[in-house]
């Protein structure tokens, strides 16, 4: 299974961005797709999930402006950026397991066994 994300780009504070994250075989219908985020010399942290059947989390820092969703018949993941804000800058990758994780789970990159190759977002005056 490979994971492309694309979609990523410059834009000023306020802007909207959508991000897209597809899959190449087979979807992750049983398990868990999200995002995750590092900014230049920092740790990769995450953004948010859709768990099949029980619905998105995101971190604290995008409620609200993010919202993840998806195309099942193009085996693909979208991350819509609204109000983006210089601190969102960062590369951005998609993620995939086929666990089903609980909550308190989905922070941890190291719960994940598939990753795309990330896409830079950069939110600039």
């Amino acid at each position: 299974v490979q994971l492309q994300a694309s979609g990523g780009g410059s834009v000023q504070p306020g802007d909207s961005l959508r991000l897209s994250c597809a899959s190449s075989g087979r979807t992750f219908s049983s398990g868990v797709m999200g995002w995750f985020r590092q900014a230049q010399g920092k740790e990769r942290v995450f953004v948010g999930a859709l768990r099949s059947g029980r619905g998105t989390t995101y971190s604290d820092s995008v409620k609200g402006r993010f919202t993840i969703s998806t195309d099942n018949a193009k085996n693909t993941m979208y991350l819509q950026m609204n109000g983006l804000k210089p601190e969102d800058t960062a590369i951005y990758y998609c993620a995939a397991t086929d666990t089903r994780l609980i909550t308190s789970s989905l922070y941890a990159p190291g719960n994940y066994d598939h990753w795309g190759q990330g896409t830079q977002v950069t939110v600039s005056s």
